[in-house]
Formats: C-alpha cells, sequence, structure tokens
C-alpha cells in the first residue's frame, strides 16, 4: 500500500515538534510539507522551528512553508509562557541550514491539493486553523478535494485551558476554525479530552531519553522544560502530549474512539469566544460535522511513540 500523503500544518511547540518526528519516523506517512502558522510563537519562530525539526529527523527533503503571521480577525495570542520564548525551550538546537521555501504556505496548500488526485491528501493542524481556513476562503474548489482533516483542537468535558471555556488552538483563530468545521471536509478531532491522558510521565521520559539517540535526548529535554508549567496547572503526575495524537491516529487508529457529533465554534461571546459546543449527547437537531475524539489508549500510544522515534537518528 502506498504511504498516506500528508500536509502537517504546525506552530512548533515541543509537542509540534514531537508530532514532526512521530510523522517524518513513519513510512506509511509521506509528509509532503510542513507549512508553519503564527499560535504558540510567532510565524517568524515557528518557520525557524519548523525547519530545525526535520533537521533533528535527518529529513532536509522535506520542504517547509511560512504561512499567515496573524488571525484572520483579531490580535495574535501567543504562549511562550508554555513553551518558552523560543518555543522549542529545553534542548538547544542550532540554527538550520534548511532554507525556508519562497512560496507562502496557502499556495503551497492550494496547488499541491489541486495537482494531487482528489481524495489522497490528508491535513493534519496541529496549531490555530488560519492557514487552512486561508486556503479554503481563497480555493473554495480544494474543499472536495481533502481526503481529511485530522486536527488538534477544542474540548467537551475538559472545557478550555486557555481560558474556562475554550482551548489555545481554537480560542487563537475562532474565525478560522468556524470556516473549517463549516466546510464539509470530513474532520477527525484531538481534543483535551483526549490528550489530557496522555501524559508524560517520568517513565516515559525516561524511556525516551533511553533510546540512545539523538532525537530521544532531544525529545527528553523538550518535555522536561514544558512539563513543568502543566504540572503545576494541574497538579498531574505528567504534561498532556497534544499534538502528536493527530499523527498516532493516521498511524493507528483503533487507539481512539469518539463519536460523529455537531460541533459549532463561538465566535462573538467575550465569555465564551472560541469554545467548541460540541453536541455529544445529541440533543440538538443540527446535522454530524466532525468525529470527535474521547478516549484513547495511552499506553498503546507511549508503545508507539518510543518505537517509532528510536528509528530517527
Amino acid at each position: 500500500m502506498s504511504p498516506r500523503k500528508i500536509i502537517i500544518d504546525t506552530d512548533p511547540g515541543q509537542d509540534d515538534a514531537v508530532a514532526i518526528l512521530l510523522a517524518l519516523a513513519s513510512p506509511e506517512l509521506e509528509v509532503l510539507g510542513i507549512t508553519a502558522v503564527a499560535g504558540n510563537i510567532p510565524l517568524t519562530l515557528t518557520s525557524l522551528n519548523a525547519r530545525k525539526v526535520v533537521e533533528v529527523a535527518g529529513r532536509t527533503d522535506v520542504p517547509i512553508f511560512a504561512g499567515c503571521e496573524k488571525p484572520l480577525a483579531h490580535t495574535l495570542v501567543t504562549a511562550e509562557h508554555v513553551h518558552g520564548q523560543t518555543g522549542l525551550d529545553g534542548y538547544d538546537l542550532p540554527d538550520p541550514t534548511l532554507p525556508l521555501q519562497p512560496q507562502h504556505a496557502v499556495d503551497f496548500i492550494i496547488e499541491t491539493l489541486r495537482a494531487e488526485p482528489p481524495g489522497t491528501v490528508t491535513l493534519c493542524p496541529l496549531a490555530p486553523l488560519t492557514n487552512i481556513a486561508t486556503a479554503l476562503q481563497k480555493a473554495p474548489d480544494i474543499a472536495p478535494k481533502i481526503a481529511e482533516i485530522v486536527l488538534m483542537g477544542g474540548a467537551y468535558f475538559e472545557v478550555g485551558n486557555y481560558t474556562p471555556a475554550a482551548e489555545f488552538n481554537i480560542y487563537v483563530d475562532p474565525e478560522a476554525a468556524e470556516i473549517v468545521f463549516k466546510s464539509g471536509v470530513p474532520l477527525t478531532v484531538m481534543p483535551l479530552d483526549v490528550t489530557h491522558r496522555l501524559l508524560v510521565t517520568a517513565p516515559r521520559v525516561e524511556a525516551l531519553r533511553a533510546l540512545g539517540n539523538r532525537t530521544g535526548e532531544v525529545v527528553a529535554g523538550w518535555i522536561g522544560f514544558f512539563e513543568r508549567f502543566d504540572t503545576a496547572k494541574y497538579g498531574s503526575e505528567g504534561a498532556p502530549l497534544h499534538d502528536p495524537s493527530t499523527i498516532a491516529y493516521l498511524l493507528d487508529p483503533t487507539l481512539f474512539t469518539g463519536r460523529h457529533i455537531n460541533v459549532e465554534i463561538e465566535t462573538t461571546s467575550p465569555l465564551t469566544r472560541g469554545m467548541t459546543v460540541a453536541d455529544w449527547w445529541g440533543v440538538t437537531d443540527r446535522a454530524p460535522n466532525a468525529t470527535f475524539m474521547g478516549t484513547v489508549d495511552a499506553p498503546g500510544f507511549f508503545s508507539m511513540l518510543t518505537q517509532r522515534l528510536a528509528s530517527l537518528p
């Protein structure tokens, strides 16, 4: 079977970086390109970090594109308090030698979807959905060509991690999220309800460090940095490893369970802006538009992650 073609849209971020490494370590996936967007940190750093990450994996064949530097309708909110000033605090990496591609990320997404056979390219957003929404607005003809969008964002029972009502990726650009959730493209969503079960406990970090390769050392360093924020915030035994859940789903969907439900995005209320209003119990007559995951096999996920990262330099 041919590898599944994907485009990763990202704002690295340590957990984004781990997701990218997992994808690059998996022969079942063909990463056509990585598109950077403003989110955890500004665009200049997310596009820089994406290049650093592919060099850690020894995969400078993967092109990197810079995209949108601000949300569609509001001022950019960033998360240096979680990820550090570089976005990849915890392990110092050299400046990349891989150049950015001159093409804008949105144009790359559009051009690729138009060039590839319909239904063969999956989009994997790990970040605010600005690039994806902009592509859909600029070129509505690409929507039926997308095989699936598998994204990390939102919540139901867990509600919010940036505000009481909203998860960070959706909160940063809810107008973009609304466009994506109303696009008609098949959506699979990894919300906080899943990712908060994926805790990088001390034994799991040590298993990565014990791999004996540079990738394991780098990832252990990143996790050691950002977990200090989440463990203090949640009182948990480790930090949630959010974004790699999307790649894990592409590799083994049996690790997850969920429901096909209606999800609406709140864009106007100052109290609940960015909330994913998920009709988990089917109490409305609104048509389902997303498969919202609810559970994950955490030991199976970390076993896969550790085994795959062992194959990298």
